[in-house]
């Protein structure tokens, strides 16, 4: 597994690689190898998206995944420097459980995860990934549990009554 930072773009992305595979395509005079590349890309507030590309090259794979990613950008709402509510990605057979953290605890994450929150300008969250260690399926797995994220405001607005009336205090 090769991780791999790259400095911010001008346009303000930043990539991270976050798993190469080398594939193997058996043909009749042998074996025919390319590369696919795992990349994240995010602006370190609230924009992320994730992008697979593939190529005879690293270089280029990385270049197809980050330009893939930046096509598939969602903007993660947070509550101050973490998640609004405890929520749970799943993508196949993997399970992402993402709780909110009070302020200073950190990135409690590996992996894949742990790039995704850092890129999404997460700075406090626990998560525990359940199911399966594949990096594409934990990294949709993550992006669709911060794509089920949603301020109080948004959450009441939707059900037609004000942010008051929804909110509970826990004790």
């Amino acid at each position: 597994m090769a991780r791999e930072m790259r400095d911010k773009k001008e346009d303000g992305f930043q990539d991270r690689v976050v798993n190469i595979a080398r594939v193997a395509k058996v043909v009749k005079g042998g074996r025919r190898f390319s590369f696919s590349a795992l990349v994240v890309v995010g602006d370190g507030k609230e924009k992320v998206g994730f992008g697979l590309g593939k190529a005879n090259e690293v270089p280029d794979a990385i270049r197809k995944g980050s330009e893939q990613a930046k096509k598939t950008l969602i903007s993660v709402r947070k509550n101050g420097g973490t998640i609004p509510f405890e929520v749970i990605g799943r993508y196949g057979s993997a399970r992402v459980l993402m709780y909110p953290a009070k302020k200073g605890k950190g990135i409690i994450a590996g992996g894949a995860v742990r790039i995704i929150a850092e890129l999404a300008g997460i700075e406090d969250i626990v998560c525990k990934v359940h199911g399966t260690r594949n990096q594409q399926n934990v990294v949709r797995a993550v992006i669709n549990g911060l794509a089920q994220l949603e301020t109080i405001e948004e959450y009441a607005g939707r059900r037609g009554k004000e942010a008051v009336d929804v909110f509970q205090a826990r004790h």
